[in-house]
């Protein structure tokens, strides 16, 4: 089968490689239909995830088929349309009778990083009965690609970790995909006031048609004084990092009202300071995660009702076989203007 595979920092190409069998009774094997690529999968090729080795096959999103299933899958079948999570969860050890399917013992963030992922034509999901949704007939599967990762990310991560409230005020660094999957799900929660922070004029833009009540270009303006200037002099609520880089860490203690929670979300894979000198008084908090995924089933209902439309963050369409240049086109998405690439296999 073709898959895209990483090859160490830098390198990676589009190979051959053998069809995954099932090992355990818990295993499917997903014809993958549709995927994606997510930043995460840009900062493996940058080395800033050291636990996916050269060799991998990478890719943690994706919709597919049931082509097969292990002796102890009770919920799927072959023929099945299914959601793939990004996240593997057993659903019987500690942390997964916790709701913290992130750090399953057997399971986790593996797809794409620990073992082979879904950028490829065929996937092995262990643990199917807990780490695959089935897709109700007639459902839009391009859109729920991106309940895969990115919506519950925005949600749990962003959204729920900083504890959005009706008629608070929320300030989002980064606009892209994740930084907009937030936008999306914190207006579930009606804030008065949603401020986007960004470098790039076309994402502004959209997180403006997106809800944004505010975007301020970051490049040209006082990012500070700009979200001081909307919430009374206080700073925001809910500040939301979105990229992962030192200086929008930086950024988001500067934004935080007294009170206050920085919810971050970026990939870090270097140190950020904590300037505690200036925020040991404040009362704020600061919440770090890992999505769990445990928010998936609502979010695909909010989508069966129209409610919430993720088909929006589409902006460009591959097929496997181009799928080095869907690669590059994301890479350069301050080019390109791409949010998320949908891949066909």
């Amino acid at each position: 089968m073709k898959a895209l595979v990483y090859h160490g920092p830098g390198s990676k190409s589009l190979d051959e490689r053998p069809m995954p069998v099932l090992r355990d009774g818990g295993d499917a094997i997903v014809r993958v239909t549709r995927t994606t690529i997510c930043g995460t999968d840009l900062h493996i090729l940058k080395g800033d995830v050291p636990t996916c080795a050269p060799g991998r096959i990478l890719g943690h999103e994706g919709v597919g088929i049931v082509e097969a299933v292990g002796a102890g899958v009770t919920t799927f079948k072959p023929g099945d349309h299914v959601l793939i999570s990004c996240i593997t969860s057993c659903g019987r050890c500690a942390f997964c009778r916790k709701g913290m399917y992130s750090h399953c013992t057997s399971g986790g963030w593996i797809l794409g990083n620990t073992i082979d992922g879904t950028q490829a034509e065929y996937v092995r999901v262990p643990h199917a009965d807990t780490s695959l949704y089935p897709i109700p007939a007639g459902a839009d599967e391009e859109a729920l690609v991106m309940l895969s990762d990115i919506l519950p990310t925005g949600f749990e991560c962003g959204v729920l970790n900083g504890r959005v409230q009706p008629g608070s005020s929320v300030a989002i660094v980064g606009a892209g995909p994740i930084g907009l999957a937030a936008l999306l799900t914190a207006r579930f929660y009606t804030p008065a006031k949603i401020v986007v922070i960004d470098l790039d004029a076309h994402r502004l833009a959209t997180a403006k048609r997106f809800g944004a009540t505010h975007v301020v270009d970051s490049g040209h303006e006082d990012a500070a004084a700009a979200v001081r200037a909307v919430t009374g002099g206080l700073g925001a609520d809910t500040v939301i990092e979105a990229v992962g880089v030192p200086a929008t860490f930086e950024l988001c203690q500067e934004l935080v009202a007294p009170g206050g929670v920085i919810a971050n979300i970026g990939v870090h894979g270097c140190k950020a300071d904590l300037h505690l000198e200036t925020l040991w008084s404040r009362n704020i908090a600061i919440t770090t995660r890992l999505v769990d995924t445990a928010t998936t089933p609502m979010l695909m209902e909010t989508v069966s009702a129209g409610t919430l439309a993720p088909e929006r963050l589409i902006t460009h369409h591959f097929q496997l076989a181009d799928i080095l240049d869907a690669y590059d086109t994301f890479g350069r998405a301050a080019e390109t203007q791409a949010l998320k690439v949908l891949i066909a296999t």
